[in-house]
């Protein structure tokens, strides 16, 4: 296998494990359709996706790494670490997801009051219909749930009018601590990635304290080529990973046939200048 940067890997999407609508076997047959040549499911502090998602890649001859992707706290924000080709057995990493996800229904419940305040009622059990599992609760779901009950046209107003700080529906949550999602990933065998930085909105100041930091903890990847970033953004952050020696890594953070800004497979491919992440870990890559 061709392991140089221009392949066309896809190493971040969400099934409906997480807050995406397809299941593990679909996308697998979505990615293999679209020409990836090596794909991973990266649901939201969820590892529970990744044997079907293993043996549905296996089944159509399309290599794959394990993937998830954690939530963490830096800097009063929400900051995603993409974690590939760990141990997806890891009791650590298990049980650590397991305490990330245990907040959701909570902030889930406290969303829907905030909600009911300005006359949308029933909100989080609208929710939950679109993810059956309170632990893994989140505001897109929230967001199917309004656009669907006719609240809102679409996905992006609802988090415009609703769910972003200092609207009725926002609700913070404490999430796992960089030092510790880093951990986990690398504890089990696996390479951890700054998700989608060009998102966060951080000053550079900010955004150095946040590279700085991941790398002392172990952290060495970062994503380039991601679906939330502009051209523009993949060569200024192409340019940080070279600057900081990190691997890059390229994923259309692919959600939703519907919903969704770039399908799976179809991001212009890493500047050949860059080390990918999968040339790191070509070791855990399971094949078909």
């Amino acid at each position: 296998m061709n392991l140089a940067a221009t392949l066309n890997a896809d190493l971040h999407c969400h099934s409906v494990v997480s807050d995406g609508t397809l299941t593990p076997e679909a996308l697998a047959a979505r990615a293999k359709a679209a020409g990836v040549a090596l794909w991973s499911l990266t649901d939201h502090d969820e590892i529970a996706g990744q044997q079907r998602a293993l043996d549905a890649a296996r089944a159509l001859g399309l290599p794959y790494l394990t993937g998830t992707e954690i939530s963490v706290s830096f800097a009063g924000r929400v900051v995603h670490i993409v974690g590939l080709g760990f141990d997806h057995q890891a009791p650590e990493l298990i049980e650590g997801l397991r305490a990330t996800r245990g907040g959701r229904e909570a902030r889930a419940r406290e969303m829907a009051a905030g909600l009911a305040q300005v006359g949308i009622a029933g909100a989080f059990e609208g929710a939950l219909r679109y993810v059956g599992n309170p632990e893994l609760i989140s505001r897109t779901h929230f967001a199917r749930f309004l656009v669907d009950a006719g609240h809102c046209s679409d996905v992006p107003e609802v988090f415009r009018r609703f769910l972003t700080e200092g609207k009725p529906g926002f609700v913070p949550h404490r999430w796992a601590a960089l030092k510790d999602a880093v951990g986990w990933i690398t504890r089990a065998g696996g390479v951890a990635v700054i998700a989608h930085p060009g998102r966060y909105g951080f000053t550079p100041t900010e955004e150095y304290a946040l590279i700085t930091e991941f790398i002392a903890h172990g952290g060495r990847g970062i994503e380039v080529v991601t679906g939330s970033h502009t051209a523009a953004e993949f060569e200024q952050y192409a340019d940080t990973a070279l600057e900081f020696d990190l691997l890059a890594s390229r994923g259309s953070d692919f959600h939703s046939p519907e919903e969704s800004r770039v399908d799976l497979g179809a991001l212009p491919p890493l500047a050949g200048r860059l080390t990918p992440v999968w040339a790191a870990v070509a070791e855990r890559i399971h094949r078909g």
